[in-house]
């Protein structure tokens, strides 16, 4: 599987070099530059739109050739994804901050993911201003990564094939989640086992009974018609997804300070725009979820709340001191 990655990647590269060589041959120094958008999630996404919306304008400006691959078309691993854009191949990837803080070793990334610190959508439209992203993108860009924006992705809830209206009731449960510090540690805190699979095995996972469940964002449920193995939606909204969008340092740095500029600025009026689009969005995929015979619990948030405050007093996602404070300080400048 993993070889098979490599060489539709490896393919990928080899095609945008192609794609490259001809254009200087015919225009010269106004050669357009390659880039591939690549997801996981399915194309009618708030995600996957906002990647199309993106390479759409791109195009538009005559510099680039952008295309967008999504549902996993060249991988459903999304770490896999970002391992390539590392290597150098020229690639938009949109992972997570807690993937990031765990593929790339900076703990302190994990504030934006994890469980009940943020909560509010709008916060983020302030986040690539503040001293603490401007440090997180020096770090990535040491290793090859550049970190370009942030956008709300929906929050997650807890998708079940029994009822969970308690923190107790996860117990035991085998439920997909994210296979870092931050999916570990919820699991740890809420009783469940996290199992850290690619989304693409999640609906067989559950069809054949090896998975109880998943945590996700409702849009990207509802895409997988994950309504359809799951009958029970628990609104914990431990979790306020966010889309970090990151490519090659090598690939970002090979552009003129021009187009760096554009690409930049396109990316980021784009992840502000599909972030309010994604909200306005949900209340219909939860219609669509009751619609198809998912019975939604609303729960009480604050029991779960207090579930996780171990999290925190124990500090198992390794802070630095007053980094809550400092985020929250930053943001409200």
């Amino acid at each position: 599987m993993k070889k098979s990655i490599l060489y539709s990647l490896a393919a990928l590269l080899m095609c945008g070099m192609l794609f490259t060589s001809c254009s200087k041959k015919e225009g010269g120094s106004s050669a357009k530059i390659p880039v591939t958008f690549a997801g996981t999630e399915a194309a009618t996404t708030g995600q996957s739109r906002m990647m199309q919306s993106v390479a759409d304008k791109l195009n538009a400006t005559g510099r680039f050739n952008a295309v967008v691959q999504v549902a996993g078309a060249l991988s459903g691993d999304t770490d896999a994804l970002v391992t390539q854009a590392k290597l150098g191949i020229s690639l938009v990837v949109p992972s997570d901050p807690g993937r990031l803080a765990s593929q790339f070793k900076i703990p302190d990334m994990n504030i934006l993911m994890a469980p009940y610190i943020l909560t509010d959508p709008e916060m983020l439209k302030k986040l690539p201003d503040t001293a603490l992203f401007k440090e997180w993108q020096a770090e990535l860009e040491k290793q090859g990564i550049i970190y370009i924006t942030n956008m709300y992705n929906g929050f997650r809830c807890f998708y079940t094939t029994t009822p969970v209206n308690s923190v107790a009731d996860l117990s035991g449960l085998r439920i997909r989640g994210f296979g870092n510090a931050i999916g570990n540690n919820l699991a740890k805190y809420l009783g469940f086992a996290n199992i850290g699979i690619s989304w693409g095995e999640v609906f067989p996972g559950i069809q054949q009974k090896a998975l109880d469940g998943c945590e996700v964002q409702v849009a990207t449920a509802d895409g997988s018609r994950i309504y359809e193995v799951t009958k029970y939606l628990a609104m914990t909204k431990h979790y306020m997804l966010q889309s970090a969008f990151v490519c090659s340092s090598a690939f970002y740095n090979s552009m003129s300070p021009s187009d760096r500029e554009l690409f930049t600025k396109i990316m980021r009026e784009a992840a502000a725009e599909y972030g309010a689009i994604i909200q306005s969005e949900e209340a219909g995929y939860y219609e669509n979820m009751k619609k198809n015979g998912v019975t939604i619990a609303d729960v009480d948030i604050g029991e779960f709340q207090k579930a996780i405050e171990p999290l925190y007093t124990n500090n198992d996602l390794g802070f630095s001191a007053g980094l809550k404070e400092r985020l929250f300080k930053e943001l409200a400048n």
